[in-house]
């Protein structure tokens, strides 16, 4: 399994990729593997300020629907809508063209709060 170090991850399965005041996330290699084939992704939460830990949306499997929980608090400013046509991309490409949402980061002190790459292998067993 793939997991950047440059990012940081969350309990929930979510990553964190933070460029200044904008963070992109997604879920993790590990958690579309064990949803397996998505079929669909649903964030009705662009424009809303959401705290850490508050879900910003869905992810539905052939077998099961997951709640995505934001990772840290801030607005969703952006959501790839790619995925509305074209859900596998979060099977075949979860850091890079499968990304969720962007966030304006409201409290960048959370970061601080999240797993880096060592603590989310050891989380999953990896």
């Amino acid at each position: 399994m793939n997991f950047p170090a440059e990012l940081k991850y969350t309990k929930d399965h979510e990553w964190i990729r933070v460029e200044g005041d904008i963070a992109t996330v997604g879920i993790t290699d590990f958690a579309q593997r064990e949803l397996g084939d998505i079929v669909y992704v649903e964030i009705e939460t662009a424009g809303d300020t959401i705290d850490a830990h508050e879900v910003f949306g869905t992810v539905e499997a052939v077998k099961t629907v997951s709640d995505l929980f934001m990772p840290i608090s801030g607005e969703v400013i952006e959501f790839n809508e790619d995925l509305e046509s074209e859900p596998e991309l979060v099977n075949d490409d979860p850091y890079g063209k499968g990304w969720m949402i962007k966030i304006k980061i409201a409290d960048a002190s959370q970061v601080a709060d999240l797993l880096d790459v060592a603590a989310y292998k050891e989380l999953i067993g990896d």
